[in-house]
């Protein structure tokens, strides 16, 4: 189930691709005969809800959907038997700083005014966070940026990550599992990220960074989104970002009972858009790609040749 569950970011609400039947047999296999009727109850009380038709139809759908989703699986079940760190990265939905509206509903003696219209000139700032979350270790850090998210911003935060908190937990480590959607700043098909990750991980702290994107429609499935920002959500619902500080405290007050404990860090600085990356830099890239859905999944190693 750990490998085929996703989430809402916002509600917080679960659910899995496979269905009560198929689970009820997966269990009969391992000698636990259980009906598909008790398995919904029993996720019932893990909070798995059924989802509705509208979230079953996914933007776009590839026939390699399913292929990737166990490849996925296995290279989490690998890097985990080898102690080796397994990230989950992604871009929170961007917050507008300032008495805005945030959704969601607080206990207070009297509601708090915000604007009545969200007018982005009217924020104090635009803020960007983006998450880093380790799923073996529980742990969340988000980098605050107030300006765009380009592939350069993702990566730099991978190596504040490395630098504050991944080399203290994988001393060992050689290598790392990067799962991340298959658009954004961390497009599978964008040069700008495989670059910038040879440049500022790979030569930079001597790791390979092994990235398995997730399929078209599928970033629900990505642990960060259920596993970390919906928590956020929650802890900041009803409550206005009145400032960059205070939404640093929300996501560091971010907890929950299962033990997730979450850093914030606030990311200043300016970065560009639209650079692009000539076919002589991507040929210089140690760039291996897997046997399985190549595309979607590659290895990053750090050149030889670099001091």
């Amino acid at each position: 189930m750990k490998h085929d569950t996703a989430g809402d970011p916002i509600t917080g609400v679960k659910w899995s691709r496979r269905t009560t039947r198929k689970i009820a047999e997966q269990l009969a296999t391992l000698g636990i005969g259980v009906s598909k009727n008790t398995v919904g109850r029993l996720l019932k009380q893990m909070k798995y809800r059924l989802r509705v038709n509208r979230k079953q139809i996914a933007a776009s759908k590839s026939p390699d959907r399913n292929s990737q989703f166990l490849y996925i699986g296995e290279q989490r079940q690998r890097f985990a038997d080898q102690g080796l760190p397994v990230i989950s990265v992604d871009t929170k939905k961007k917050e507008l700083i300032g008495a805005f509206k945030n959704p969601g509903a607080k206990w207070d003696r009297q509601p708090h005014p915000v604007n009545d219209h969200d007018f982005r000139s009217e924020a104090d700032a635009l803020a960007v966070p983006r998450g880093v979350y380790d799923t073996r270790a529980n742990r969340g850090s988000v980098f605050v940026g107030t300006s765009h998210d380009t592939p350069a911003f993702a990566v730099d935060t991978l190596a504040q990550w490395w630098l504050c908190e991944g080399r203290q937990r994988y001393p060992q480590a050689h290598e790392v599992l990067i799962l991340a959607d298959g658009g954004g700043s961390n497009s599978w098909r964008c040069r700008a990220w495989k670059k910038d990750l040879q440049d500022r991980i790979c030569n930079r702290f001597g790791l390979t960074v092994s990235v398995s994107h997730y399929p078209p429609g599928t970033s629900k499935w990505n642990p960060i989104e259920h596993r970390l920002f919906s928590q956020i959500s929650r802890n900041w619902a009803g409550q206005p970002l009145s400032d960059i500080e205070t939404m640093l405290n929300f996501i560091r007050t971010t907890k929950t009972d299962t033990g997730l404990i979450v850093t914030a860090h606030l990311t200043p600085g300016d970065y560009d858009t639209g650079i692009r990356i000539s076919n002589a830099e991507m040929r210089e890239l140690n760039l291996v790609k897997h046997d399985t859905l190549g595309s979607w999944n590659y290895s990053l190693h750090p050149n030889q040749n670099v001091n």
